[in-house]
């Protein structure tokens, strides 16, 4: 059996082992071990077993992962959010839709602080629905927009989807968030936009809230002006290459502690809380590091990848045909996979095919990270809106009929960010 037919039906026992409910680390570790033995014998296999976890792991670009992850939950966990709905709320809430417009506002400031979508999905939607109820929004637009607005947690920097990415393909971090600045903000337009037309078409869906003076606008600041700075220093940091995104990391980490006990949000039970949340997802994020590359090493011996990328640059297919198939392809897999468990099993054999046809990876990394927003909230396994109607009681189909207008607004943005990559690319290619 040649090398190349026993990673394809490595990859094929994977998905098997996923849609069984394995654990995809264990299950990548597990197949890449079993699969190097076969190849490469049972003494090399165990010498991988014994390296791969301790290379991964204890290198200092790791240390990103759990420093932006306490980051995030220092703020999730004291309330931060509400802050910032309310600043939304005073500056746009007189606006037909401004309460769902204030909404992905304050979702894009807690993405520039959190990096979780599922976190921002779950945070907002406790402060914001029981506002959007009480000036009869339609629940479809009210969930549907939290929904969306939470998708933004793994785009806008820092965020977990490009750490995840960066670390599997070993490209820039620091130059992934650059990247993911602008295509954020559009997208934030983007939706702000579409809630704006809905409304205007339809007041019904949104009315207007009461109108606030100027003075209180401003006044209103003063929830968010600490986090803001905190996001510059950070963000800034790593543009001018003061900080590598590690120490920016432990930078924002103890800024936002600094922050919120200064702000007396801070305590020993949500500290204590915050603290778990990130042990815990950082050993999922860490066990799922360490079996990507056990696969990705065994994928090596076989060659797949680079066969399929050979095969795919002799293909006539343009490129952007190409794109739009591999789009298609993480939109599929996002319906049923979150995004870093999707990024683990596509990357060891999409990433050779992207650098063969000529695309640029950083941008790619963005495009990426934007079709698997879509996954969190398009059936079945929208893992946004089942967060929402655990926490709203409305039923999983009319949040996801509600987020269905956000999905071919995401789709929009692709369309945006590949005729001006450049849209993604000036940050990152401006640093120092």
């Amino acid at each position: 059996m040649s090398p190349e037919i026993v990673g394809l039906i490595a990859i094929a026992v994977l998905i098997a082992s996923l849609f069984a409910g394995m654990w995809i680390g264990l299950a990548m570790a597990l197949l890449g071990f079993l699969g190097f033995a076969y190849l490469g014998g049972i003494n090399a296999a165990l010498g991988i077993m014994a390296t791969v976890p301790y290379t991964t792991i204890a290198t200092y670009g790791v240390a990103v992962v759990p420093l932006f992850l306490l980051m995030g939950n220092v703020a999730s966990n004291t309330g931060i959010s509400g802050d910032l709905y309310k600043t939304g709320h005073t500056w746009m809430g007189h606006l037909p839709g401004g309460l769902a417009m204030g909404t992905i506002g304050a979702c894009a400031g807690f993405a520039a602080i959190c990096g979780s979508s599922i976190a921002a999905a779950a945070t907002m939607s406790k402060v914001v629905l029981p506002e959007m109820e009480k000036y009869k929004y339609d629940p479809k637009l009210a969930t549907g927009s939290v929904a969306a607005g939470g998708t933004l947690g793994i785009l806008i920097p820092p965020s977990l989807g490009f750490i995840v990415y960066g670390l599997l393909t070993q490209e820039s971090i620091g130059k992934l968030f650059m990247a993911g600045v602008f295509p954020g903000v559009l997208l934030v337009a983007l939706f702000i936009i579409q809630i704006f037309l809905l409304s205007r078409r339809n007041p019904h869906l949104a009315p207007p809230g009461p109108k606030t003076t100027f003075v209180k606008k401003l006044a209103s600041l003063r929830f968010t002006w600490a986090m803001l700075l905190l996001f510059i220093l950070v963000m800034g940091g790593i543009y001018t290459g003061l900080f590598t995104p590690s120490e920016a990391g432990a930078i924002g980490a103890f800024g936002s502690i600094v922050i919120t006990f200064i702000s007396r949000k801070l305590n020993k039970r949500n500290l204590l809380a915050a603290i778990l949340d990130t042990g815990q997802t950082t050993a999922m994020v860490f066990l799922l590091l360490v079996g990507a590359m056990i696969f990705m090493r065994f994928l090596s011996i076989t060659k797949l990848p680079f066969t399929v990328a050979d095969f795919v640059s002799q293909l006539a297919f343009p490129p952007y045909l190409l794109l739009a198939l591999i789009v298609v392809i993480f939109i599929i897999i996002g319906m049923f996979m979150e995004i870093l468990a999707s990024m683990a099993l596509t990357l060891p054999i999409i990433f050779p095919v992207i650098l063969a046809v000529g695309f640029d990876p950083i941008w790619f990394g963005v495009i990426m990270v934007v079709v698997c927003e879509m996954g969190l909230i398009t059936p079945p396994v929208g893992m946004n809106i089942f967060i929402i109607a655990g926490v709203s009681n409305v039923p999983a189909g009319t949040i996801f009929r509600g987020a269905a207008p956000f999905v071919f607004t995401m789709l929009i943005c692709v369309v945006i960010l590949t005729i001006f990559p450049q849209i993604a690319l000036y940050l990152p290619n401006m640093m120092r």
